[in-house]
């Protein structure tokens, strides 16, 4: 049941990244990975607000927080996104994409924790 469950979460997460990724990425600079930066900090907000609810039941930690944030969150990309920006040369993007995504990603956790019911 685990297992269905989490499928379940990343069937909505995954082709959610895509579309909000590809969405952002048209309409900011495509100089710097906004797209990833947003679903990361958006799956952590969300990630913060479920662990942080003691009165959810464990399928629904495991349908939102493991399937829905996991596939909805990409750390691949975004190490991709920072080693592409290294390697062109464009370093101050690629330490900023560090520094931003991290801060806010924490930042975001915390948020969500904190406001969990």
């Amino acid at each position: 049941m685990t297992v269905l469950l989490v499928a379940a979460g990343a069937a909505v997460g995954a082709p959610l990244r895509y579309v909000v990724d590809r969405w952002v990425q048209r309409r900011l600079d495509g100089a710097f990975p906004w797209g990833t930066l947003v679903v990361n900090v958006v799956g952590s907000f969300v990630l913060g607000l479920v662990l942080g609810s003691p009165s959810l039941s464990s399928d629904l930690v495991v349908l939102i927080g493991t399937g829905f944030c996991g596939a909805l969150t990409t750390y691949s990309t975004f190490s991709y996104e920072t080693l592409r920006l290294l390697e062109d040369g464009a370093w101050s993007r690629g330490v900023a994409n560090v520094l931003v995504s991290m801060g806010a990603g924490l930042g975001a956790a915390a948020l969500g924790w904190i406001l969990a019911p």
